[in-house]
């Protein structure tokens, strides 16, 4: 579930915050390097379970109409194709994932308002009213519906960053790559009909991202020493923390993973750097980076096998 990108961005999150408190342990880190992972699958989690909980929002509303004083013709005789979804069905009967979430305590009843507004949005869809025009029925559509919803209603959807925000601590930044998680998994579920736990790491993902973090950890006064006697004195005093760790970061990771191409490691906190950093960090992380590792190459202090 984790691919090596989101562990780096948890690691260097991990680390701002040992540069932040020095106190903190390597033991510390690495517990909260663990908190960080778990949390991600626990969001992955909690946004699948969105889909019943939609679904039922959805049934009570057929209900609620069907009881009115003086229903239409509508309101007794409604399209019930998405309350009845078939991918709902699948997660409400596995008894794997129900068991999940009585276990996390997880459940969108106290979020009833940010239901409502979202369904009363779907309606407005024109993806969601030629899915419940077609008469063509199959789980792969069901499945297709939802990833349109995933892929177009939730990341940028500000009371939702809400929710998230006061569930976990964790699950800030985390929604964008989770989503992408969850639509992979529904479209699993359309074309096989059951779900899946995602394993939480890749192959060796998570013995990767437990040495970059301590090797950065142990070597980081080196590295912000390396770092500060690279600069001009001008320059030092306008070093960023995001900076100075994201290249730590790449210093350890191309030491203690021969294997990895350095263009890879350079590439990856370059990236992050756009994200988590300034403006200008992106040049300065690419430019220093390159530098310090290729004179580290020279002097046979990193090695690497490809």
């Amino acid at each position: 579930m984790l691919n090596r990108r989101i562990l780096r961005i948890k690691a260097f999150k991990v680390l701002y915050s040992c540069a932040e408190n020095r106190d903190l342990s390597l033991k510390e880190a690495l517990s909260g390097l663990e908190a960080s992972c778990e949390a991600t699958r626990d969001l992955y989690l909690y946004m699948m379970a969105l889909v019943p909980a939609l679904t039922a929002e959805a049934a009570r509303r057929i209900e609620a109409a069907r009881g009115k004083f003086n229903p239409t013709e509508e309101d007794l005789h409604p399209n019930t194709r998405f309350a009845v979804n078939g991918i709902s069905a699948l997660l409400d009967q596995d008894p794997d994932f129900q068991k999940l979430l009585e276990k996390k305590k997880f459940s969108w009843t106290q979020n009833d308002a940010f239901l409502h507004t979202l369904y009363e949005t779907l309606k407005t869809r024109s993806y969601y009213q030629d899915y419940m025009n077609d008469e063509a029925c199959s789980l792969k559509k069901d499945a297709a519906l939802w990833q349109q919803v995933f892929t177009e209603e939730l990341e940028d959807d500000e009371s939702l960053s809400t929710i998230l925000e006061d569930l976990s601590i964790h699950w800030a930044d985390d929604l964008p790559y989770v989503l992408g998680c969850c639509i992979r998994s529904l479209e699993e579920m359309g074309r096989t009909g059951r779900w899946n736990l995602p394993a939480l790491y890749q192959t060796d993902s998570h013995e990767f991202v437990r040495s970059l973090l301590t090797a950065t950890y142990g070597r980081y006064q080196e590295y912000y020493n390396l770092i500060a006697q690279s600069v001009s004195k001008w320059e030092q005093d306008r070093l960023y923390t995001t900076d100075i760790i994201l290249i730590a970061m790449g210093l350890a990771e191309a030491e203690t993973f021969p294997e990895i191409p350095v263009r890879v490691t350079i590439n990856e906190y370059v990236e992050i750097s756009k994200y988590y950093s300034t403006p200008k960090s992106r040049s300065f992380v690419n430019g220093l980076l390159d530098r310090l590792i290729k004179d580290r190459m020279e002097k046979g202090i990193i090695r690497k096998t490809v």
